[in-house]
């Protein structure tokens, strides 16, 4: 590693990343109502296409969507918003 960050700042550094983020998962499963099953039984039982969409960021999480629900025997694809 470099002078200016050591081995053990990047290994404290790592893990309290991956505690936050495991808080804000856990803080979000929390939240799961029944709008989730409502979104849920709609992908599952669309009848068409799934399109998904975003622009930058957002774009690059909707492409990964649109391949994976593929991938998984849902058709779908990314709509440059």
């Amino acid at each position: 590693m470099s002078e200016t960050f050591s081995d053990s700042q990047a290994l404290k550094t790592g893990q309290a990343v991956l505690q936050t983020e495991s808080r804000a998962i856990a803080a979000l499963a929390d939240k799961l109502d029944a709008s989730f099953i409502k979104a849920v039984d709609l992908i599952l039982n669309c009848e068409g296409r799934i399109v998904v969409s975003g622009v930058g960021k957002s774009g690059h999480v909707a492409k990964k969507m649109a391949a994976t629900f593929a991938s998984t025997g849902s058709p779908a694809f990314f709509v440059h918003a």
